[in-house]
């Protein structure tokens, strides 16, 4: 298992660009995998960087209809001309945050033009339950809600007559890879809880110990209780090693450091993670 940051919110290496985005390139077994492409084409130009041939990725996941994951897409498909790319079905809602008791004017969904939704759009294969890869490899789907979950953000879209529909951001699925030494949970912003992810890659694959958790938390917003929780619930599944990325927020990685000790590991754009 090799698995790379082309893209996170920081960057202490140099040549390489960072933004608010995700994008990991991953290695296992026969399969190259693309998890989420950014908020630009910067992580493509960081691949190259890095020495990761773009051309020769196998399949394509996108974690939800978010700009800071999409972005890269229509570039990815300008650059591999095979590999499919995995969409929740309700990735396309014209997602807006909730700020300050009002709907914000930015939609933060998916931002390609018509002229780009159209290019890709023989290369897009539609989720909604697991699809499975391979026997060790699956995408989930959307992720069931763990019992409890509140969260820490809202977001909304605009219905059929106009009116603003609460987005249950179903359209958020993870990635979760079998190897020898346990389960690699993916997931990209957590929006339907990290906790609901971690039992989701746990019910796929039954009695597996989770090797490791890379996953943008959504922790910024929460308040010390919630992220206490999380870190109580981290520590009950016993997961090898934590990778807080993206929009985990600084005081949850400080206190999943100080919980976690070097099992918590702190990822930037720029990285590589190889387990043998």
């Amino acid at each position: 298992m090799k698995f790379s940051f082309l893209v996170e919110n920081r960057t202490e290496t140099e040549g390489i660009l960072a933004e608010h985005g995700l994008s990991i390139y991953i290695e296992t077994g026969d399969k190259r995998i693309l998890f989420d492409a950014g908020a630009s084409d910067a992580f493509a130009m960081n691949a190259e960087r890095m020495k990761v041939d773009l051309s020769q990725v196998d399949l394509a996941v996108v974690s939800h209809g978010h700009y800071d994951h999409t972005c890269g897409i229509p570039l990815f498909c300008r650059t591999n001309r095979k590999a499919p790319v995995y969409i929740h079905k309700n990735a396309f809602r014209e997602s807006h945050g909730f700020s300050k008791g009002e709907i914000e004017d930015e939609m933060c969904g998916i931002r390609w033009s018509n002229e780009q939704r159209e290019a890709v759009s023989d290369r897009l294969v539609f989720t909604d339950g697991p699809v499975w890869i391979t026997d060790d490899i699956v995408i989930s789907g959307t992720i069931p809600l763990a019992e409890g979950f509140e969260p820490t953000e809202k977001f909304y879209y605009f219905g059929v007559g106009g009116g603003p529909v609460f987005d249950d951001m179903s359209h958020e699925q993870c990635l979760v890879v079998r190897e020898s030494e346990g389960l690699y949970v993916f997931s990209g912003c957590s929006h339907r809880g990290v906790i609901s992810a971690l039992q989701c890659a746990c019910s796929l694959f039954p009695d597996t110990p989770v090797a490791a958790l890379i996953a943008g938390m959504h922790l910024y917003d929460a308040g010390k209780k919630e992220r206490e929780e999380v870190i109580r619930q981290l520590q009950s599944h016993q997961v090898e090693r934590i990778l807080p990325v993206h929009c985990t927020g600084i005081e949850a990685i400080v206190e999943l450091k100080q919980a976690f000790g070097d099992k918590c590991v702190l990822a930037m754009a720029g990285d590589e993670f190889v387990d043998d």
